[in-house]
């Protein structure tokens, strides 16, 4: 009975463990007023909220359930106009938000594409407070996380991908975690900019780089994201 009693409390331990576990991890699953789901492509993290730490692995380009994988919708988003990911259960880290978008070619569809190729550019990154040696960044425990499309956007379909970088455990190489998902969203009423700088995901990224690792708890003075620079549009 013993035996039975200490085998009981320790599944029971471990059962809160996990589930503690899974609440400190986050998912963007929604973009606002829409359903969990319908205009984001599901990730493979949508039961346990894990992130990506492999920077090389081809999750880091939408983190889907099963590569290829669409959403049902996609939403229609006006040139110069803000859109909001909805964040389950909240961002619980340290860490930047980062925005990309990546225009889908000719003959093909936002619920088609792949997002494959020297495509993504950059729309935000979030700068870090630093004080006494610490960075900080205003993002943490949101409930939604907002970007603009910039205004001179050109008009079609594209994927609006969403990453928090999360760097309580960065020190060490492959430490920062990524959560990140894809929505698929129409541009209306844009405008004739060039986007760029242009990059692949995988491929932005290097393990190692001073943006994904780094000891946000000391010894900082600054503190610049992976990835390229801002296109502002």
């Amino acid at each position: 009975m013993k035996l039975i009693t200490t085998l009981t409390l320790a599944l029971a331990a471990d059962a809160v463990s996990a589930a503690a576990l899974q609440a400190r991890h986050y998912l963007f699953p929604a973009l606002t007023g829409t359903a969990d789901w319908s205009s984001v492509r599901i990730t493979a993290n949508h039961y346990s909220n894990g992130p990506v730490t492999d920077v090389t692995s081809s999750a880091l380009r939408c983190y889907e359930l099963t590569p290829g994988t669409s959403a049902a919708a996609t939403q229609s988003v006006a040139a110069g106009s803000s859109v909001s990911f909805k964040v389950t259960p909240n961002i619980f880290h340290q860490g930047p938000l980062q925005f990309y978008m990546a225009k889908v070619p000719s003959g093909e569809t936002a619920a088609t594409w792949d997002g494959s190729g020297n495509v993504w550019f950059k729309i935000f990154a979030e700068k870090a407070n630093v004080a006494n040696g610490a960075l900080t960044w205003g993002s943490m425990n949101a409930a939604t996380a907002s970007v603009t499309i910039p205004k001179n956007t050109p008009s079609g379909e594209y994927l609006l991908r969403i990453e928090h970088i999360a760097l309580h455990s960065a020190s060490a190489i492959n430490g920062a975690q990524i959560y990140l998902s894809c929505a698929q969203i129409k541009v209306t009423g844009g405008g004739s900019g060039t986007p760029g700088p242009l990059v692949t995901f995988p491929g932005a990224y290097v393990a190692g780089e001073k943006g994904l690792q780094v000891n946000i708890y000391s010894g900082q003075t600054s503190y610049t994201p992976p990835g390229p620079a801002v296109w502002t549009g």
